[in-house]
């Protein structure tokens, strides 16, 4: 049997709009006519079925054994042959489409252009999908709150002697004080001053820092419900702390990340909103008709930071800018477009705002009915946020909603849309990924707080902003990768101009970053 076979199998099924399983196609490419099982495969799937199923293959196959057992001697003198009893196939559960190279190997043990499915590995951590508790209730708040707070404030209390607010109030005049704090107001003083207000679980204190501190430019990057610690002096009547150096969380400037222990490659993308007007199909082609290609062997792995579709009802008249009206059919259609993506690569999906989840955060990953639409690749969907560990690299995969208020209260220099990834490293200061609450990001209360980060990721991938920019904070690579959508009516409406059609790829082993363009 020609190696090529099991590549020409699955090209022609993907051709044909379908997956399959590659135990399935190992079935086919073995069989004695490849090219009529595949058709009779083909021809007796199951309406609206997306893979072939080893099931299914076999069924095909037992029924042709049967054919050729009932006319034996006929088909003898033809010179056909039936399938043998011990003919061999893979065990393997993944996936694999072609490439547009000839297969050099079998496609149980390598994969279309050699990438080494054997050292893949991937694990997710941070994942709410199955673990939502919250019912809404006023005490569910205060539990995320408190759990926010103890999280967060131990970070910072190896950084100073933190006391708790009400111990403060009962210390004399002129003492040395700190204390950690959940920011519950910020306002400036008729002399220009700052007064913010700390708040811990024993009560609130006032903290005043003056104008002419060396760190008062810091204070415009304070927001609401954010923990810092401070350190200063108390007033003569001890009523408020003179703060003499402020700390937020953050990452340790010696942070040393993580690396592969081989030279692999991801592609961060997001934002492909399939079903809007505006996606870009032929750009996403040539994107995954570049993944077949040997300039993309390396590329083992495809992370998608939400917004798969474009969903219905998001904004103000956006069913006039929808190509594909109903929500699962722009499922469908984007499953289609995943299954262009190499079989043997790695994909994981989180959810974003336009997805059909819901809008608070931590959002669960896909409901049973969706994740069966999109099981292509056997593609992993995890919640939003959710830290994604690749080859020894973790990667916090964030759809970035709460960019938009980052950017809205920050001075430009610091946040802006022109420059995504400045206001990702305001949230790894933070270490949190939507730390203001009651504004646009909605966070649903649960047992435990998501949206913290406890753990310094390697690498900082989000979305959401349409915008390409990454850099590096305290070592950590902050990547928002731009989108798959051009500009909209409602983007040109508020002045979005989106960077769309990039593909970022990340060297895992030396986290350097090449961007591709494809539009």
């Amino acid at each position: 049997m020609p190696l090529e076979t099991p590549a020409r199998i699955v090209r022609e099924l993907t051709s044909r709009g379908y997956n399959a399983d590659r135990e399935a196609v190992t079935l086919l490419a073995n069989a004695p006519d490849p090219d009529g099982a595949l058709n009779e495969a083909v021809e007796s799937a199951p309406e609206h079925a997306l893979k072939i199923s080893v099931e299914h293959v076999r069924n095909v196959l037992d029924s042709a054994s049967s054919e050729s057992a009932s006319s034996a001697s006929s088909l003898s003198e033809n010179g056909d042959v039936s399938i043998p009893d011990n003919t061999p196939f893979s065990t393997g559960t993944k996936n694999t489409e072609s490439s547009v190279h000839e297969v050099t190997s079998p496609v149980e043990t390598e994969g279309s252009i050699s990438r080494n499915e054997a050292l893949q590995s991937v694990g997710i951590e941070g994942d709410v999908t199955g673990q939502s508790t919250g019912t809404g209730e006023y005490d569910d708040f205060v539990t995320v709150f408190r759990d926010r707070f103890q999280r967060l404030s131990g970070q910072l209390r190896g950084r100073v002697n933190a006391r708790p607010t009400n111990a403060v109030a009962s210390m004399p005049g002129g003492s040395d004080a700190a204390m950690v704090g959940m920011i519950s107001d910020i306002r400036s003083t008729a002399s220009g001053h700052w007064l913010v207000e700390l708040e811990d679980t024993n009560g609130t204190f006032p903290c005043l820092i003056m104008k002419d501190k060396e760190f008062a430019s810091v204070v415009n990057e304070l927001l609401l419900d954010e923990t810092i610690a401070v350190e200063g002096t108390l007033s003569s009547d001890a009523g408020i702390l003179f703060v003499d150096s402020l700390h937020f969380p953050d990452v340790p400037r010696t942070y040393k990340p993580s690396t592969a222990d081989r030279h692999v490659q991801a592609a961060l993308i997001s934002d492909v909103h399939v079903g809007s007007q505006e996606f870009m199909a032929d750009a996403w082609s040539r994107f995954t008709s570049w993944l077949h290609t040997e300039e993309a062997e390396h590329v083992e792995y495809l992370l998608i930071a939400g917004d798969m579709v474009e969903g219905v009802g998001i904004y103000p008249n956006q069913d006039e800018e929808l190509d594909i009206i109903d929500i699962f059919e722009q499922y469908e259609k984007f499953s289609e477009y995943l299954k262009e993506v190499p079989g043997d690569m790695e994909i994981v999906m989180i959810p974003g705002n336009h997805d059909a989840v819901r809008l608070a955060e931590p959002q669960p990953g896909f409901d049973e009915e969706l994740r069966d639409i999109m099981d292509v690749h056997d593609a992993r969907i995890t919640g939003n946020p959710s830290t994604v560990t690749v080859e020894g690299v973790s990667v916090l995969m964030y759809h970035g909603v709460s960019l938009d208020e980052v950017i809205a209260e920050m001075p430009e220099e610091k946040a802006s849309y022109e420059e995504p990834h400045k206001a990702m490293y305001q949230l790894l200061k933070k270490r949190h990924v939507a730390p203001q609450y009651g504004g646009h990001t909605r966070v649903a209360p649960e047992e435990k707080d998501y949206l913290v980060i406890d753990e310094v990721p390697d690498i900082f991938h989000t979305g959401h902003v349409h915008k390409l920019g990454f850099g590096k904070y305290h070592n950590v690579l902050a990547m928002n990768s731009g989108c798959w959508q051009s500009q909209t009516d409602f983007q040109k409406s508020v002045n979005i101009n989106p960077d769309s059609g990039f593909a970022p790829v990340v060297d895992l082993d030396t986290l350097d970053v090449t961007v591709h363009k494809f539009a």
